[in-house]
C-alpha cells in the first residue's frame, strides 16, 4: 500500500506544480518560486497546498516511519538517526503547505515562517538521505535504497544550495523538488521486505 501511496503522492506533487503553474496567469516556471502557487491571495492556493504539499508530505512522513520500523538490526545508529531526520523533513514539507507565503507582505511573519520550514526541510532531508545512503550501502538487499537516498540528497543539495546563482533560482528549486519527488516515488519499491511495520 505504501508503494502506491508514495507513487500517487509524488505524482500529485509534480502534476500539481505543473498544472497549477500553467493555470495561474502570469506565472513563469523559470522566474517564480513553487511556493507562490500556494501563497495567500493566489487563486486556488489552498487546493495547491493540499494536493502538492500536504498530502505528499504526509506520505513522506509515513515512509520515514516505515523506514524506522524496517531498518535491519545490523544497521548503524547513524542510519536510524538519518531515518528520524527524514521524518522531520516530512513534517517540514507538510508545514510548507500549512504556512504559506503572504504575497501582500513578502518579508512579514507568514513568509518568514514559510521560509523557515523550507530551510528546515533542506537541513533535515539532505543529511538524512546522505547518511542513510552511506549507512545502507553495505546492508544486504539495501543497495538500491542507498542509491535512491544518495541521488535525492545530492539533487536537493544542488537545487537548493549550490545552483541558485548559476541558473535561475526557480529552476534550481524545481530540481530540488523533483529530486525529492523521485525519491518518494521510488524508495518504497526498493525497500527490502524485511520486518513488517508494527
Amino acid at each position: 500500500m505504501m508503494r502506491w501511496a508514495a507513487t500517487v503522492a509524488a505524482t500529485l506533487h509534480v502534476v500539481g506544480v505543473l498544472g497549477f503553474g500553467v493555470a495561474l496567469e502570469g506565472y513563469s516556471m523559470l522566474q517564480h518560486p513553487v511556493a507562490l502557487l500556494g501563497a495567500i491571495g493566489v487563486p486556488r492556493a489552498q487546493s495547491f497546498n493540499l494536493l502538492a504539499l500536504l498530502l505528499p508530505g504526509a506520505v513522506s512522513v509515513a515512509l520515514a516511519v516505515q523506514l524506522l520500523r524496517t531498518l535491519p538490526e545490523a544497521s548503524s545508529r547513524w542510519s536510524r538517526v538519518a531515518a528520524q531526520m527524514l521524518l522531520l523533513a516530512g513534517l517540514a514539507f507538510v508545514a510548507m503547505g500549512l504556512l504559506p507565503l503572504d504575497t501582500a507582505d513578502i518579508d512579514g511573519p507568514a513568509s518568514r515562517l514559510h521560509a523557515g520550514v523550507w530551510m528546515l526541510w533542506i537541513v533535515a532531508f539532505v543529511p538524512g538521505t546522505l547518511l542513510l545512503g552511506v549507512g545502507c550501502w553495505r546492508l544486504p538487499g539495501w543497495k538500491m535504497v542507498a542509491w535512491a537516498c544518495l541521488g535525492a540528497g545530492l539533487g536537493v543539495l544542488l537545487g537548493a544550495l549550490v545552483l541558485p546563482g548559476l541558473v535561475p533560482a526557480a529552476l534550481a528549486q524545481r530540481l530540488a523538488f523533483l529530486s525529492w519527488a523521485v525519491w518518494l516515488a521510488l524508495l518504497p519499491w526498493w525497500l527490502p521486505r524485511g520486518r513488517r511495520c508494527r
